[in-house]
């Protein structure tokens, strides 16, 4: 083979090289973006179903707070509240958070005043109506709370 031959097929293989790099760089560009693209299509599903599932737990909330102290030992009641739990978990799992209410200084990002109170804390939650959630620093809903306010 002649020098020229080896030079050239030397510069081909550079090239081929240098092209096969700029895919390989390209492709793992494109498999991050997919999968950065695929988790914010998981975070709005779940946001989804957060949604549509709140309101049932709510209702088993209502539903416990309902039901008298004697006959939360009965095995029908026991089971009702074995399924909240098992709700409560499997929410929490996919990163359902809930909002701390409760002794808390009042913020309106998370927190919704309905009424104030006279004789508690300014400022400060005294009472929890609804219960509010948070899903990876998104408030999904806000909690309902009621406040202590000064004496008038």
């Amino acid at each position: 083979m002649k020098k020229s031959e080896i030079e050239k097929l030397i510069k081909d293989k550079e090239e081929y090289f240098l092209g096969w790099q700029r895919e390989k760089a390209d492709f793992l560009n494109y498999k991050n973006n997919e999968f950065e693209r695929l988790k914010g299509t998981l975070s709005i599903a779940k946001e989804s179903l957060f949604e549509e599932l709140i309101p049932v737990l709510d209702s088993f909330l209502l539903a416990e707070k309902s039901i008298p102290e004697e006959e939360k030992k009965g095995n029908n009641v026991k089971g009702l509240l074995l399924i909240k739990k098992q709700l409560e978990d499997a929410l929490k799992g996919l990163g359902l958070e809930e909002i701390t209410t409760i002794g808390e200084k009042f913020n309106p990002n998370l927190h919704e005043a309905i009424e104030e109170i006279e004789g508690g804390e300014p400022g400060i939650v005294i009472e929890e109506s609804q219960k509010g959630y948070i899903f990876q620093e998104k408030v999904i809903r806000t909690a309902k709370v009621k406040i202590g306010c000064y004496h008038s």
